[in-house]
């Protein structure tokens, strides 16, 4: 028991620090707000460290079969704390600007991280239900942390009416699933289903109704219909949280069980049309309803709808090496997304944030390093080479192809419809390179370039463009990361 409460310390340390800095905000919030966030980020570096330390060598199935500690998890438990920092550290020059002091934020970023942490190490459907429900709490109340303002109040409700809908498909396909194979044990379900037909319905029909309720989590379409309102009524720090580390998680924990789980041949099969399916619609509706968009939250809304589409292509594969670079794709999409919000932060003109595209008018002008580097920001979302993005999906195309040489031709059709998707929405990144460096400035920028943003700019933009010089830490460590899972 020792050791397993060890191995598990990062998620310990982060709920004993979590309450720790509840009960030091009530009792000393005046004017702290800014001081727990601080606190709140050293305490998710310090749980980062401890992680990364750690090194999950083998798979170890820890208290009774509920938690899973191997390699996959502990390289997205990596992800979500690293990202997790960021998003908090972030946040801290904007609220104290828009005098929104509250210390229950950090907090609650604490604790939805703790959840995305136990979503990824999962190894029992109740174990899945507690980290989701742990995360989406916490994300709720995020959502509407500005409660004097109406569209973060609505952007919360919305979120948690439409985030309980998929909480009663998730539980509903867990039901179904325990009720055909006698167990939420993932180890015990895996071994039933390997002796039963494909085609066994009710474990299909629970299969597809979890499968939906994690789509919804990581704004798959047709389970997207959230993510641009919340996007555009959530503080825009917290809209870069949802952007990046529940994505990772949600992905992680999808990946644990269709190829963990329902990895066989004669299931895989089942799930993959269900993957293709989300992954083309995700990547065309990010593409086409991304040209119309004129507030930029929204137009990041969508852009991230057709990243998760994109993502989806390495598990649609169904192989090793799609698994390998989905998970890189996960990564460089951290650093860009994370980085894009950042200096969305740092623009504001006449004391007000920025939120039509058309507002971004002649910023070059006025702050050339930092429209320099939403262009790099835009460029790689893009796939435009030698930037990171480029790179992540030329490995998720990579396996696609490799998976349809081995006898799925219509991953073909699939690969050509993700590239045609990719270059329509090129129109939309480069327009705001456009606007920013051509189009005459309407009045001149604030961009009060704090350090807190400024380290979250230099991080992602570093990440992004020497990605092409030293790409093996991240490559290799997604491949021990699959290897971890498949062999589990």
């Amino acid at each position: 028991m020792s050791q397993q409460l060890f191995q598990i310390f990062p998620e310990l340390f982060l709920l004993v620090a979590g309450l720790a800095l509840l009960i030091f905000g009530v009792s000393k919030s005046q004017g702290k707000s800014r001081l727990i966030t601080m606190l709140a980020v050293i305490v998710l570096l310090i749980a980062l460290a401890f992680q990364g330390n750690l090194g999950h060598g083998r798979s170890l199935i820890a208290f009774d079969g509920l938690y899973n500690l191997d390699g996959f998890s502990s390289f997205l438990k990596i992800l979500i704390l690293f990202a997790s920092a960021l998003s908090l550290l972030m946040s801290i020059s904007y609220m104290e600007r828009e005098e929104i002091n509250r210390f229950e934020y950090p907090v609650l970023g604490i604790f939805a991280t703790v959840g995305m942490m136990v979503m990824v190490s999962a190894q029992n459907l109740m174990t899945l239900y507690i980290g989701l429900e742990l995360q989406s709490l916490a994300l709720y109340v995020m959502a509407s942390i500005n409660r004097d303002n109406l569209k973060s109040s609505e952007a919360g409700l919305k979120y948690f009416i439409l985030g309980a809908l998929s909480s009663g498909m998730l539980l509903y396909g867990i039901s179904l699933i325990y009720g055909f194979t006698g167990s939420t044990d993932f180890a015990v379900i895996a071994k039933a289903v390997s002796t039963m037909e494909s085609g066994q319905i009710g474990v299909l029909i629970g299969l597809v109704f979890v499968m939906s309720a994690l789509a919804f989590k990581v704004s798959a379409v047709p389970f997207h219909m959230w993510t641009p309102d919340v996007y555009e009524g959530a503080p825009t720090p917290v809209t870069a949280f949802f952007a990046a580390a529940p994505k990772i998680a949600a992905l992680g924990l999808l990946c644990r069980v269709t190829m963990g789980v329902f990895g066989t041949e004669e299931w895989a099969p089942q799930w993959q049309q269900i993957i293709i399916v989300l992954s083309v619609a995700s990547m065309l509706l990010g593409a086409f309803a991304g040209v119309v968009q004129k507030n930029i939250k929204r137009l990041l809304a969508y852009s991230s709808i057709g990243h998760v589409g994109y993502a989806l292509l390495g598990l649609s594969a169904g192989t090793a090496d799609g698994i390998s670079y989905m998970l890189v794709y996960l990564t460089l999409y951290m650093f860009m997304t994370l980085g894009a919000f950042a200096i969305i932060l740092a623009m504001r003109q006449n004391g007000r944030m920025l939120e039509n595209i058309s507002d971004l008018a002649g910023f070059s002008r006025n702050h050339p390093i930092l429209s320099l580097s939403l262009a790099i920001m835009m460029f790689s979302m893009a796939g435009i080479p030698p930037l990171a993005g480029f790179f992540g999906k030329f490995y998720v195309f990579t396996a696609l192809l490799e998976a349809a040489a081995d006898g799925a031709t219509l991953l073909y059709y699939v690969a050509v419809i993700g590239m045609l998707a990719s270059v329509i929405s090129a129109f939309y990144y480069i327009r705001v390179v456009k606007v920013c460096y051509f189009d005459e400035p309407a009045d001149k920028f604030d961009a009060p370039l704090d350090s807190e943003l400024s380290s979250v700019i230099t991080v992602s933009v570093v990440v992004v463009a020497l990605f092409i010089i030293c790409p093996s830490p991240i490559v290799e460590g997604a491949i021990q990361a699959t290897q971890s899972l498949i062999g589990s």
